[in-house]
């Protein structure tokens, strides 16, 4: 379930409502995607970072099911520069009667060529990225509680192992940029690096995604850059202000 306003008991006055201030995170690296919902077979970036792209980038550092991250704003830090990929890719996801095979008869092989399922696409990425991210820690009212041998959670602890992890380096997975295959480097935040000015319309981005009985939901914001930010409004749009399908589905790409 998707976390968008402070805990109960935690909200005071500065910084728009939030406890503490911001969390700061930098994250860079040679080659982005950050995939467009309405363009999937033929990959197309943002040109900026998404917020469930940034939520993903923290998580793969410092993770408990305790809390959730809500992204605030992310400040672009480099120019948006182009790179155009083009690469053999499969047409479908294998099958689970195709891995029960796989599993249990070495001899068998999953042949792409006599399939035919090899299909040339391209994707036109970002290169050189750099961003700012800045998030909040909410935890869950569950955790706040506490239960039997497992004591009240503490908001402070779970940002001082951020910023701890971030300082060190440390993470539980290799943190990526929009698709697996793009690896994300990350630190503390650098004050020489400026703000890249520039404004951008970005349509609808994807805010959140909500985890309940009938799957998946995806909510969405509109979503533009002014002087190189990106500011996160705290509520998605409502649903009936997006056209999306009925059926839970995912964006292209692989973003977090």
């Amino acid at each position: 379930m998707s976390a968008t306003v402070p805990a109960p008991g935690r909200v005071r006055r500065g910084n728009e409502g939030w406890a503490f201030p911001d969390l700061v995170v930098e994250v860079w690296g040679d080659v982005a995607c950050f995939t467009r919902p309405e363009l999937k077979t033929e990959r197309v970036s943002y040109q900026v970072m998404t917020p469930s792209a940034a939520r993903g980038v923290l998580e793969a550092i410092y993770w408990k099911p305790q809390f959730a991250y809500v992204v605030r704003k992310i400040e672009v830090l480099r120019p948006v520069n182009w790179l155009r990929v083009r690469r053999n890719e499969v047409k479908s996801v294998i099958s689970d009667q195709e891995v029960e095979k796989l599993q249990s008869d070495r001899r068998y092989r999953y042949d792409v060529e006599r399939k035919r399922e090899r299909d040339q696409r391209s994707t036109l990425a970002l290169r050189d990225v750099r961003y700012r991210i800045h998030a909040q820690i909410v935890v869950k009212p569950e955790a706040l509680a506490g239960s039997e041998g497992h004591p009240p959670a503490s908001e402070e602890k779970y940002r001082e192992q951020l910023r701890r992890r971030v300082e060190r380096g440390a993470c539980f997975s290799q943190p990526f940029l929009g698709c697996r295959e793009f690896t994300a480097f990350f630190g503390k935040p650098d004050e020489g690096q400026r703000v890249a000015r520039f404004d951008e319309e970005l349509g609808v981005m994807l805010h959140s995604i909500e985890y309940g009985p009938r799957g998946e939901r995806y909510r969405w914001f509109r979503a533009s850059v002014v002087e190189g930010v990106l500011e996160v409004p705290r509520h998605p749009l409502p649903d009936e202000a997006v056209a999306a399908p009925l059926t839970a589905w995912r964006t292209g790409g692989s973003e977090g």
